[in-house]
Formats: C-alpha cells, sequence, structure tokens
C-alpha cells in the first residue's frame, strides 16, 4: 500500500531542505528544516516536560499563519538560541514576514536534553548554539545526514544511542507524507533489550534491519525499561510534512495524528520526563487538496511514518567517544 519517495527523507515533499551541523566535543547540535516559501504550519505538544519557541503563533486562531523554517536543537533550554541564528541567516536572504517595511523571520523551535550525555557542556559565558543555528540553516539541502547527525547526535534512549531519523511515503493518489525526528525518549525503541523495533510493522523494505517482530515475544518486551529513571533528561521531537494544500487546523489535525508514530515506536511515551512534540508543515506544492477518504489515509500515513523515522534514527546511529549507551548495531 505505501512506497516511499526518492530519498526515504522528509526532502521528498517538494518545497523543503534540511540542514544538519554538530560539535563532537560538545556532542550535541541542531537541524533546521528550511521552506522554501511561506508554509503552513501547526503543532501538537503531548510530552509532560517542554521547551519551545514560538509554538503559540502555531494555534489555529492566531494571525501568522505560516513559517519559514523549524528549528531543531540539542542542548536543553540553552538550545533554543538555535532559532536566532536560523533567523539571521534567513533575514540575510529577505526572507520573513513582512511588517512595515521590516522583515522577520518566522523560526517556532523545539529541544531536546541532551546535557547529561557524556560531552563537555563548559561553553563559557554564552552557549554556541546561536551559532550552530546559522551554520545550519546555511547547510540545508535536499539531501541530508541521520543517525548520529545534527540535533541527534548526542541522543540517547533507553539502552542504546539515540539519532536523528526521516522517513517518506507516497500514497496511491500521488500526495506525499514525509518525517523527521529527534530521538532522545526515556523508553526503548525496542521490544526488550532484543534488536527488533517496536515499529516493525510498518518498515518498507529493510530500511531498518528487516527483522519484523520475534516469535515468540521476548518476555522482557512487558518490562517498562527506562533511560535515567530519576532524570528529565528525555524528549523526542519531530517534524510531519506533506505536500498537500492543508488549513492551519488541518496541519494541527496532522501533528496530532503523528503522535500515534511516537506510541508505534517507543514505549513508554508521552510520560512526564518527555517534553515530546510534532511539527507539521503543509507545503501544498502538490496543488492537491484533501478530500475525506483522502485524509483518513494521510492521517494514518502520518503516524506510519514517524514510526519509520524514529526507528530510523536509531538504525542509523553510529558509535563516537565517550558514548554512555551502544549503537543499535553493536546489540
Amino acid at each position: 500500500m505505501f512506497r516511499t519517495g526518492k530519498r526515504n527523507l522528509i526532502t521528498d515533499v517538494t518545497g523543503l531542505s534540511v540542514g544538519n551541523i554538530s560539535d563532537e566535543n560538545l556532542k550535541s547540535g541542531v537541524t533546521v528544516v528550511v521552506c522554501d516559501q511561506p508554509t503552513v504550519a501547526g503543532v501538537q505538544v503531548l510530552g509532560g516536560a517542554p521547551g519551545t519557541r514560538e509554538t503559540d503563533l502555531l494555534e489555529p486562531h492566531n494571525t501568522v499563519e505560516t513559517v519559514n523554517a523549524l528549528t531543531l536543537s540539542g542542548g536543553s533550554a540553552f538550545g533554543l538560541d538555535a532559532a536566532s541564528g536560523v533567523q539571521a541567516a534567513l533575514r540575510e536572504r529577505g526572507v520573513g514576514f513582512e511588517v512595515r517595511g521590516n522583515v522577520v523571520p518566522i523560526v517556532p523551535a523545539a529541544i531536546v536534553f541532551d546535557l547529561a550525555n557524556g560531552g563537555n557542556k563548559s561553553w563559557g559565558r554564552y552557549p554556541p548554539y546561536r551559532d550552530l543555528g546559522y551554520e545550519a540553516a546555511q547547510s540545508a539541502s535536499r539531501d541530508f545526514a541521520i543517525g548520529t547527525a545534527g540535533a541527534g547526535v548526542g541522543s540517547l534512549t533507553s539502552g542504546l544511542k539515540g539519532g536523528l531519523g526521516s522517513a517518506s511515503t507516497v500514497l496511491d493518489n500521488g500526495i506525499t507524507i514525509g518525517a523527521l525526528a529527534v530521538v532522545n525518549a526515556i523508553g526503548s525503541v525496542t521490544l526488550g533489550r532484543s534488536r527488533h523495533f517496536w515499529a516493525a510493522p510498518f518498515e518498507i523494505g529493510d530500511e531498518f534491519g528487516g527483522l519484523g517482530y520475534p516469535s515468540p515475544i521476548p518476555q522482557d518486551a512487558r518490562r517498562i525499561l527506562l533511560k535515567f529513571r530519576d532524570q528529565l533528561a528525555n524528549t523526542t521531537i519531530a517534524v510531519i510534512a506533506t505536500d498537500a494544500a492543508m488549513t492551519t487546523a488541518a496541519a494541527k489535525r496532522l501533528a496530532i495524528c503523528a503522535h500515534d508514530g511516537f506510541a508505534r515506536s517507543i514505549w513508554p511515551t508521552h510520560t512526564p520526563a518527555d517534553g515530546d512534540l510534532v511539527f507539521a508543515l503543509a507545503t501544498g506544492t502538490s496543488g492537491k487538496i484533501l478530500s475525506f477518504d483522502d485524509a483518513i489515509d494521510l492521517y494514518a500515513a502520518a503516524g506510519a511514518t514517524m514510526a519509520r523515522a524514529i526507528a530510523r534514527g536509531i538504525y542509523a546511529a553510529t558509535p563516537s567517544s565517550n558514548d554512555l549507551f551502544p549503537t543499535w548495531s553493536s546489540r
């Protein structure tokens, strides 16, 4: 029923590019989604410990209906500075919302907590995230790395190194949907301590190993396996995007449905110790307006595509010095 786009990345949705930048010594980084044109957006936060910037702007009842970019960053609250760097890069290009002769780039942002991952966070007076955001925006392209890259470079999950994941789906009607996720969850992406991903039913081909579900299901799949039970050092943040035409209200519904992908690929998720968030983008570049049936298919695909992106982020992670947890490939 589903097939991937050409890249199997969120940039299969026409009108989007992605930039990654990271600092290995810091064990942190920034990922930016840059929109070719002002793009309809929405957001849904379901985690209990979010860190965000300009998310109120995205509610359907508010005035500005489009964004110029989205920023995903490590660094906890310090990482919110990354959006300022993205703004600077866009302002230099004259990109933004015009108000009485002034150009204001609209760049909502969200962060993950990666301060306690073994990296050197002694950065002095000001954190480096504004400069990292600027560099990420400047490097944005249709092709980009996943795994240990960008905002996912310092991410961790329960028992495994986290990462940056992406996937895309092309529906039978030609509409494309793509997902991008920074996976730093308190929960586990695999059934117990096995190599099998919770997202297995949605895998296309062998994009994250092709292992399916084990038989029988391992006994420890029922255990609540957490990363750090005594810390709020978590969060999965993501973007779901489509080339269908949408209102801001429909984009919010898309973000809501994409959270199903969290529940299908991470257990537990949406806890008080996670700041789980999904941004939604609708570029409208396909020119297609959704019928009711099309909308049902698209929202279902949103959850499946997000689940695949999350698994791919863990699958593609690579080892680095001072890692606290092993990569999936070493399990």
